[in-house]
């Protein structure tokens, strides 16, 4: 039995199988099913060089000579046989978010986008960096700051900032919020390419951490989000910033508190000591994010679903249909509801074969769900301009 060869195959075999099918009851199990499967459902062909390569090593070495040894073959060929599907959930991306994009802002929602920012948008995705160097996000054109103080906090108060080197005019701003559930994160992991594509494009992006539990509870988390509002609202110029077009964005938790900041413009309630401030946002963009209650006990609506109001910001929401963290059937049900009740577009694309943190890596799925984020900020950029003019 060729021992080196069936602990490989074994693993790629138990990580395809967490991402092909990946449980969701009891917590703990769908907890190590989305650990286990996570890479390989967004790099699949990472994970199949990696089978081939030691597969052709094992025949190389004599070691498939063996009925054990044809057995681990035979095991190899069937997770193959996974990979390829996991690529094919992954390959339909573009269409899912298309037609998310036009049911949400409406047939010849294209047309609606200024000549000037819609020659700037990406139709397909860099396939063979997304393909071979999914981890290489950083770009030459970027220039990034770190650790900016935003607040008293101390680390938990600091952001990051990212903005074109070339110091290019003054442009859009996209506050970004990492997950973790509220207990952990921070703040140059996630939606990394996210950040860096619209920093080349000219814009000034920031990415903050904020206080976490157990040490701090809601509302101080959605507290923290509005700071970073103010601070690009008061300093955002001195960076290159446009303060009158800021969009909120987060990952999970993050993406909570982005529909929750969006959804609370200058509430007094969640800005102490800052109440004058201007917190409204142009958009929300949400990617694997939870909407349902943080249950601290407050008397304060604590969930975005809470405060689903008629002049919400346009949303983009994405989130995927394997997501075992954070239910979709959840998602759903705050996009339609969220949908029929503002007067704004949403936008929810329902990815086919997602996880949760889907936008860890640059993958050809988030590669693209990136695409769409783009073109939605261009379109809300583009109406939101004409509306000022008239």
């Amino acid at each position: 039995m060729p021992i080196g060869y069936l602990v490989t195959v074994t693993l790629i075999a138990v990580c395809t199988l967490s991402a092909l099918i990946p449980p969701r009851r009891p917590r703990l199990l769908a907890v190590a099913g989305f650990r286990l499967g996570l890479a390989i459902n967004e790099l699949p062909a990472v994970a199949f060089v990696w089978l081939l390569a030691s597969t052709l090593l094992a025949f190389a070495q004599g070691d498939i000579a063996t009925a054990g040894g044809w057995s681990v073959f035979g095991l190899a060929v069937l997770t193959a046989c996974g990979l390829a599907v996991i690529a094919w959930r992954g390959a339909r991306t573009g269409a899912a978010v298309d037609r998310a994009l036009d049911r949400g802002l409406g047939p010849g929602w294209r047309d609606a986008i200024d000549p000037r920012l819609a020659a700037g948008l990406r139709d397909g995705i860099p396939l063979g960096r997304a393909l071979l160097a999914p981890f290489s996000v950083r770009r030459h054109d970027v220039e990034k700051t770190a650790d900016i103080a935003y607040g008293p906090a101390g680390e938990r108060n600091l952001l990051d900032l990212y903005r074109p080197r070339s110091g290019a005019p003054t442009g859009p701003t996209l506050i970004h919020l990492h997950g973790g559930g509220f207990t952990g994160g921070r703040k140059d992991h996630q939606a990394l390419p996210l950040l860096y594509r619209l920093a080349g494009q000219g814009w000034v992006c920031v990415s903050a951490n904020y206080r976490l539990r157990p040490e701090a509870g809601f509302p101080d988390h959605l507290v923290d989000y509005k700071k970073v509002i103010a601070w690009v609202r008061e300093h955002g110029r001195e960076y290159g910033a446009d303060p009158s077009q800021i969009f909120a964005a987060g990952t999970s938790a993050g993406g909570h508190m982005a529909a929750m900041a969006g959804l609370t413009p200058g509430d007094p309630r969640f800005q102490p000591g800052f109440e004058h401030v201007d917190t409204s946002v142009s958009a929300v963009i949400c990617l694997n994010a939870y909407y349902g209650p943080l249950d601290d006990g407050k008397e304060v609506p604590s969930s975005p679903e809470a405060c689903i109001r008629r002049d919400a910001p346009p949303v983009f929401i994405a989130h995927g249909d394997s997501d075992t963290l954070v239910p979709v059937e959840d998602v759903r049900r705050f996009a339609e509801r969220l949908a029929l009740t503002s007067s704004a577009p949403t936008v929810y694309a329902e990815l086919p074969g997602a996880q949760h943190a889907f936008d860890l890596f640059s993958s050809p799925r988030f590669e693209t769900v990136v695409n769409a984020v783009e073109a939605f900020t261009a379109w809300v950029r583009s109406t939101q301009t004409e509306t000022r003019g008239r």
